[in-house]
């Protein structure tokens, strides 16, 4: 009679213990996942849109007007304005973002042109002239980011990357005032690149971009005209427009992201 009880308990024993033991790993890992859903990215794709103003200005590097290099130039800041979409991948608190943009950026500058008879000092006239630029782009910056602030809804981040731009010819225009030369044309090299950094604040998906876009190279081809002659200016017939400049944009824009 007790080995039979004995024997029964053996038994009881043998198969309460191995399902307990298996009920451990199982709480264990409910947990562990649990933790693992917790701390894991929610979204590592983002999309978004963004709209905003710009302020471009002229960098000057050759400026001549008759072979007399211009000095002192007054850069006039001028609204443009730009929307934009992006895509934003991100790897913790760093993040690539590609961008596709439509940009009219305007700027103008003006200046006293040079005095066409520099050795006749009776005659010497100061007269200001201007450039007036307007410059329909699509800007493809593809640029990285790191998240100084990520916690909760709000995100701070510091950015910078290429940004290669094309500039539709057919709707930009440079518009230059009281030139002593009639039918002035500038053509613009059509492909340009600049570099850009800037900082972002967002809260929730709703984001504040501010940036500033360094120019790299000349972007003006050349400029044509019509010489003035001696008929209807003091200007000789050799007169000339050498004009090279970068442009530096800075931007401000409001967006949201998916």
């Amino acid at each position: 009679m007790r080995t039979n009880k004995l024997l029964a308990l053996l038994l009881a024993v043998m198969v309460f213990i191995p399902a307990i033991a298996s009920e451990k790993p199982l709480a264990n890992d409910t947990v562990a996942n649990e933790n693992q859903h917790a701390t894991r990215t929610p979204t590592t794709i983002n999309y978004g849109v963004k709209g905003g103003f710009t302020s471009a200005l002229f960098l000057i590097s050759d400026f001549y007007i008759n072979g007399t290099q211009v000095g002192q130039v007054q850069n006039n800041y001028k609204l443009g304005y730009f929307a934009s979409i992006f895509m934003r991948i991100n790897f913790g608190r760093h993040f690539l973002q590609p961008e596709v943009s439509y940009n009219i950026n305007r700027s103008n500058i003006t200046f006293n042109k040079p005095n066409i008879n520099p050795g006749d000092i009776e005659n010497i006239i100061l007269q200001e002239a201007s450039i007036t630029s307007t410059i329909h782009s699509i800007d493809i910056p593809v640029i990285y980011g790191y998240n100084i602030i990520k916690e909760g809804p709000y995100g701070m981040a510091v950015f910078g990357g290429p940004k290669l731009r094309y500039i539709w010819k057919h709707k930009s225009d440079t518009e230059f005032g009281n030139f002593d030369q009639t039918n002035i044309v500038e053509t613009l090299h059509p492909f340009n690149a600049s570099f850009v950094i800037g900082v972002a604040v967002n809260i929730s998906n709703v984001f504040f971009d501010f940036r500033y876009d360094l120019g790299l190279h000349n972007i003006s081809k050349r400029v044509d005209y019509t010489p003035a002659t001696l008929e209807n200016s003091n200007v000789a017939d050799n007169a000339q427009i050498l004009f090279k400049r970068r442009d530096n944009v800075l931007s401000f824009s409001l967006g949201v992201m998916f």
